[in-house]
């Protein structure tokens, strides 16, 4: 089911840092999205045929990315809802997380819209944050900041630490566990991205692309995203097998 709408502040708690999934960058989504049927004013940032060919690759991708959720999933809500975050002066992002009744949100803020330089860079964009979904990847986040959390702070307990020690490792400990495994999870959102978009109908080796221009955030211990170069290479290879 197609749902596209804006978004306006102020936050909802539902966004903290374990509850988003994101490509490019995290933040946090606004609350109150604006229902699809609702005409709302167009974010003064984009041009018209910006806005036109973003509906548009929401319109192609969306139905391909619910359905490729269906066929991989048992019980998983595939009822995506893409929104967009207009306000002002945000870095480039896009972000994965869940309302409160368990539907999956996907969102793109004005600033990210505004460097897509064709419909290929948004439908791989939209099917990498619709893969996070798919592959379940914020419920296992929590569960490796949970797990991580609890060493921690048994660690710490067991060493005789006070109360303000055991809270800090807590919370050292549920930062670790929930980078474990950001560097997997985003080139398996890659690369069933691709997938997605393929099957949508665009280009996803020329959508990943985006990221020669993207600032490239390196091979970090413990970075929440991999090296550019590998995020590309994925691609090509999963698309050369499509």
């Amino acid at each position: 089911m197609r749902s596209f709408a804006p978004l306006r502040s102020p936050l909802i708690a539902l966004a903290c840092a374990l509850s988003l999934a994101g490509c490019v960058t995290t933040t946090q989504p606004p609350s109150q999205p604006r229902p699809a049927a609702q005409a709302a004013p167009k974010p003064t940032q984009l041009s018209s045929a910006s806005i036109s060919q973003f509906q548009a690759v929401v319109a192609g991708v969306e139905p391909v990315a619910e359905r490729e959720c269906m066929a991989r999933t048992q019980g998983l809500n595939c009822d995506f809802k893409i929104v967009v975050d207009d306000r002002p002066n945000q870095p480039a992002n896009a972000f994965q997380t869940l309302d409160r009744d368990g539907r999956p949100i996907i969102g793109f803020n004005v600033a990210l819209i505004a460097e897509m330089q064709n419909r290929d860079e948004i439908a791989f964009v939209l099917g990498h944050e619709a893969a996070h979904h798919i592959r379940g990847h914020l419920a296992r986040k929590q569960q490796s900041a949970a797990a991580g959390a609890i060493l921690m702070g048994g660690l710490a307990a067991i060493a005789g630490g006070g109360q303000l020690a055991v809270d800090q490792a807590i919370n050292m400990g549920a930062s670790v566990g929930a980078r474990t495994y950001s560097k997997e999870f985003e080139l398996e959102a890659d690369a069933l991205g691709a997938v997605i978009t393929h099957k949508a109908g665009y280009d996803p080796v020329r959508g990943v692309a985006y990221f020669d221009r993207a600032a490239d955030p390196g091979d970090r211990f413990l970075g929440t995203h991999p090296p550019n170069a590998q995020r590309i290479e994925t691609v090509r290879r999963v698309n050369a097998g499509l």
